[in-house]
């Protein structure tokens, strides 16, 4: 059954047919007029009603389906999507990166949104969650002398404290920024891997924000991965200074706050 729609249209010309379009259809699924599984109307009353071609009808439909908020089902019609942040992700980290400096910024995000959510973790976090914890700790354990390995590893444990706070959005967002660090992750971890004593601490500092987690202290947990992710910027930069003095070349850098 199609979802009966009240179209007024209000374009006073400046806004094109595809425009008109796509900003109608976003504000139905915006305001909630239009709902998971609801089916649109077809192609030729959609664009007899917005005033525009049905190849327009088509483009902007095709346009809203990428982004996952629509499904078209050939013989069927186009219905409206459970919410599927994964393709808005995908979209969302392309668009990061070409931007110059992206990593830089996205770490920043990355570290607002992991602090956010530990505090929800604290709450929220169900017996399956802190078990996933476990396992991801274990496997920084034993993974802890292979850089790819082990960068692996670490970056999981990171990401079962965005899952165990349940937050969608949390986890869409930390989806898309992750994807820009996971390949730099690799090349820090090897970078500090011949710094003394990293191997432990790598391994105490997981294991004591876990332990946090589990005693439901949002303060505690907040401040541990704030100091994680300080002394992790001051190890990479300590490795990157030894480094440049083997090269030869003295290296001049800005911790990050």
């Amino acid at each position: 059954m199609n979802k009966p729609i009240k179209i007024t249209q209000q374009s006073d010309g400046s806004e094109d047919g595809y425009d008109r379009v796509v900003s109608f259809l976003r504000d139905q699924l915006l305001t909630g007029q239009l709902k998971t599984g609801d089916r649109l109307l077809p192609e030729r009353d959609l664009a007899s009603a917005l005033g525009v071609s049905r190849p327009v009808i088509r483009e902007a439909l095709r346009a809203l389906a990428t982004l996952g908020a629509l499904e078209i089902k050939r013989g069927f019609g186009t219905v409206v999507r459970e919410p599927n942040f994964t393709a808005l992700s995908d979209y969302f980290g392309l668009v990061l990166a070409q931007q110059a400096g992206a990593v830089d910024d996205v770490m920043q995000a990355r570290i607002a949104i992991e602090r956010q959510a530990i505090r929800l973790a604290c709450t929220r976090a169900l017996a399956q969650d802190l078990d996933k914890l476990t396992q991801a700790l274990q496997a920084i354990k034993e993974t802890i002398g292979d850089p790819v390995k082990g960068g692996a590893a670490d970056f999981h444990f990171h990401t079962m404290i965005v899952e165990a706070a349940h937050s969608p959005a949390l986890s869409s967002v930390y989806a898309a920024v992750a994807k820009l660090l996971q390949q730099s992750h690799t090349e820090r971890r090897r970078a500090i891997a011949s710094v003394p004593g990293v191997d432990s601490y790598l391994v105490d500092h997981h294991e004591a924000i876990m332990v946090a987690i589990r005693r439901k202290n949002p303060s505690e947990a907040d401040a541990l991965l704030a100091e994680h992710f300080e002394i992790g910027a001051n190890l990479r930069e300590d490795a990157a200074q030894v480094a440049a003095q083997r090269r030869g070349k003295p290296r001049v850098t800005q911790r990050m706050s």
